[in-house]
């Protein structure tokens, strides 16, 4: 599997198992232990996921040695600020049972005026934890180019990476290309669109000339766009489907086609807009 170079040097997967709305305990367990079992080696959660101790436990079941994985978990929104963050990178880790994190983010960014001030304090704390070495690298989701403007002016230690929304139909490129001006690595979170992909006849036409599934077609074409997707599925099947990806190429053509699709649907979520 390709790997990308952080800013700090460390290398990280090319593709994620994300574990987002995946119920924690035994599903979330056995899901994670599957993906890690045939080759997934990235595996993302978050608190609000309300599954790291599944996840956890999926890790140790999986018995590959911690130092070959690569985890990432998010603090939420309610614990945004400097001492709020540390409790919950705490938390966190205790849950997770891994030692310490791969790859720690700010789930989203706080709103207006009031929520830079927010968003630098909260930043502060992954600073620290990524000096304390308990966080191995640090980043962002959902930040837009105004949010990581502010990071990169008052902030000491510049984003890893920005995970955000990224799939056919819905590219955000103001953002992408601010990151990579800034060797931010852009992660894909739903690079399916929440499923609603799968139903697209034009992907599933694209899709048939290179047998394979839409998933797989919409999972290559944000590797071969340079970013990283984050695929999550409880079916074995579509587990080791996901990552089946790179015995083929997809034409210029056929990206072309792919970049430009119309908005097909999506989160709806904007960061300026949540009220969560």
């Amino acid at each position: 599997m390709k790997e990308y170079s952080l800013i700090d040097g460390r290398m990280i997967p090319g593709i994620g198992f994300g574990t987002w709305q995946i119920p924690d305990g035994e599903i979330v367990k056995e899901s994670v232990r599957i993906a890690i079992a045939n080759g997934y080696r990235h595996i993302d959660t978050a608190a609000i996921y309300d599954n790291e101790t599944g996840v956890g436990e999926g890790i140790a079941a999986s018995e590959v040695r911690r130092e070959e994985l690569f985890i990432t978990t998010k603090v939420w929104n309610s614990d945004r600020g400097y001492d709020q963050t540390m409790r919950a990178f705490e938390r966190s880790l205790e849950k997770l049972d891994v030692g310490y994190v791969d790859l720690y983010l700010i789930h989203w960014p706080a709103r207006g005026d009031s929520g830079r001030k927010e968003n630098l304090d909260t930043w502060r704390a992954l600073e620290t934890l990524y000096k304390e070495g308990r966080a191995k690298s640090i980043g962002v989701s959902n930040f837009l180019r105004h949010h990581l403007i502010d990071l990169i002016n008052d902030g000491e230690i510049l984003p890893m990476v920005d995970q955000i929304e990224y799939h056919p139909g819905y590219t955000q490129p103001e953002t992408v290309d601010f990151c990579r001006e800034h060797n931010i690595l852009v992660e894909a979170w739903s690079p399916l669109g929440s499923g609603k992909m799968l139903e697209n006849e034009q992907l599933k036409q694209m899709a048939e000339g290179y047998e394979k599934t839409v998933a797989q077609l919409c999972i290559r074409w944000c590797l071969q766009n340079e970013t990283i997707p984050l695929p999550k599925s409880t079916t074995p099947e579509r587990i080791i489907q996901n990552l089946d990806v790179f015995d083929f190429t997809i034409t210029d053509e056929d990206m072309a086609v792919i970049d430009n699709l119309p908005y097909i649907g999506g989160s709806g979520l904007h960061p300026d807009k949540i009220n969560f």
